[in-house]
Order: C-alpha cells, then structure tokens, then sequence
C-alpha cells in the first residue's frame, strides 16, 4: 500500500525561512506561487523579462526576476515551465546558479527520469505535483481545501528532502486531501502511459470512433456528436464524483445491462494488448526518444496531427453544438 500523507504529517516552518523561486508563472506556476504565499511563504517569480507572465506576475503583486536571477536568489527552485523547453532553461540559467543545498523541484518528473536534466550531486531533487490542472489548485485553496498531489524524491543531499517535500505540497493545500509518496519513475511512466492508453489518445480515438460509426450507420452528425461526444463528460462526471458503480446506479438499467455487456467486446484484450505495448514503449524510454526528437526537428508532425484533429467533422459539429450549449461564442 502507498503512503499518504495529511495536514498533521507536514511542516511548514521547514521552510519558512527560505526563498522560493517559481520558474514560470502559466497556469501551474501562478496557482502554485499564490497559494505558498498565501501559507506565509516567501515567493519570488522567475520570467523572460517583459514577457506577459511578467506583467502579470508583477500584477499579481510578486517580485519578478529574470530566469538565472530567480534561480540565483532562491533556496528553494520550481521548475514549472513546459515539459520540452526545461532542458534547454535549466541548462542556460538554472545549473549556473545551483549552489550547494539548494532544492530543485518539479511538478513532472519526465526530464530528470530520461536523463535530460541531470541535477549537481550537492542538492536536493524533489518532486510535488499536484493532480489537478493551477486553476482547480488554487479554487480549491481558496475554498479551505485542496487537491490530491503526489511527492518524490530523487536525491536527498540535506536529509530533510522528504520534510521539505511535504512543506510545500502543505502550503500548496494539497495536504488538506491527501498527497501520496511516489518514485520520479513511477509518476513519469504512469503519466505517460495513462495520457496515451486514457486520458487523451484513448479517449480522443473511443469518441471518434464511436462519432464516425454513428454518421455511417446514417444518424445525423449532430445527434452522433450529444451520443459520443457530449454526454461522454456527464458520465465522466459521475464516475469522478461517485466511482464507476456510482455511475452505473445513476444510469438505467438498458444503459446498465448494454454497457457491461457490450463494454468488453469494444475494449478487448486486443485494445489492451495494445496498451500493452504502449506501456513498454514507455518503459524503455522508446516514446520518450521519439517526442524529444520530434520536439527538436521542429514538431512538424504534431502540427499535422493537429491539423487533422481540427478538420475532422466532429469537430465542426461540435463547435456548432457548443455554441448551442452556450459554451462557446
């Protein structure tokens, strides 16, 4: 069983006297900085100068820095800028100014788990991640509660990288719910693996598939689209908030005995043989070569992929559904 950890198992004064230096202020790095400093920690923001997030970091009432200043200055480092453009930051402005004692931190831990930022020996490496995109962190604050993160450390120079670990996910809020102990590994495989089997590339290519069936047996695409697309969120909803039994007791019973039945022999054991293979993919660090590749070669290929995404038809029809929906204008 894992360990999870609550308000009672953490300290804030760990790190009461240090310096937090957030790399990044979009959606993690402004939520994440406004909810440490409102646990009484001292923030300091780290930006390209006169960028947006610069005004808007300085609006939000932060001093802000230019990036190697930032992590000059700070005791403690987040690293909360894009997956693919840390490497080259970290390289540039960060490992420059890693004295002895520091603490890097990452809210992911892809660039460390397939050695594209390797840390100085004489720091701590730390991970705190919050499973909930910054604005959900950050009304969840505010509300007197939090979300669920996960921490892990990756080299433990002071001794006190767990401690220090568990401060910050406290001054996240994310104590509040429960924050569970986790490896670089793990976090990183389990991620990718879920966002490419689940989350995205699952998810995208089940309601595609089930849109497109729909339109070839001859519904109308708008009808196809509330089928495969629009109550898709509905249901989600109710296995987040109720667990997938919950769902099913809220559904009827024709929805009940077809989905349990029929459920099995869309997603068989050839689809999870399928994901089978992705998980190895990410294992041996395969995926990892291929989008480290693609992202230096320009990232033509993602550009094509979503070039097609955005041209499919149930894209039309939903934009067109949206709009209905008051969603979009």
């Amino acid at each position: 069983m894992v360990k999870i950890y609550f308000d009672k198992d953490a300290d804030i004064g760990v790190i009461k006297d240090k310096i937090i230096s957030v790399i990044g202020y979009g959606s993690q790095g402004s939520a994440q900085a406004q909810n440490m400093r409102d646990s009484g920690l001292k923030v300091i923001v780290g930006v390209r100068p006169e960028g947006e997030s610069w005004r808007r970091a300085k609006e939000d009432g932060f001093e802000v820095y230019p990036v190697p200043e930032a992590a000059r200055i700070g005791d403690i480092i987040f690293m909360l800028v894009p997956d693919m453009v840390q490497p080259a930051i970290y390289r540039e402005s960060i490992a420059p100014n890693l004295s002895e004692g520091k603490v890097l931190d990452f809210a992911h831990g892809f660039n460390v788990h397939f050695g594209q930022i390797v840390p100085p020996k004489n720091i701590d490496v730390i991970m705190v991640a919050p499973k909930s995109p910054g604005p959900r962190l950050r009304e969840t604050y505010l509300s007197g509660f939090g979300v669920p993160a996960l921490i892990a450390i990756y080299q433990d120079y002071s001794g006190k990288a767990k401690s220090i670990a568990l401060a910050i996910a406290k001054a996240l809020g994310c104590t509040r719910a429960g924050v569970i102990e986790t490896t670089f590994k793990d976090e990183t495989e389990s991620d990718l693996i879920g966002e490419q089997t689940v989350l995205v590339g699952g998810l995208i290519e089940l309601i595609k598939k089930g849109f497109e069936v729909l339109v070839e047996c001859g519904y109308p695409p708008e009808l196809a689209y509330f089928e495969a697309c629009n109550e898709a969120k509905l249901i989600m909803d109710l296995i987040y908030q109720k667990g997938i039994v919950g769902m099913l007791r809220a559904v009827s019973d024709t929805a009940k005995y077809g989905g349990l039945t029929i459920g099995p022999k869309v997603i068989d054991e050839h689809v999870k043989e399928n994901m089978r293979r992705v998980a190895r993919d990410v294992q041996s660090g395969k995926f990892a070569k291929e989008w480290i590749a693609e992202h230096e070669a320009g990232e033509k290929t993602l550009e094509k992929l979503m070039k097609e995404i955005e041209e499919h038809p149930i894209e039309k029809v939903g934009a067109l559904i949206r709009r209905m929906s008051g969603l979009e204008k």
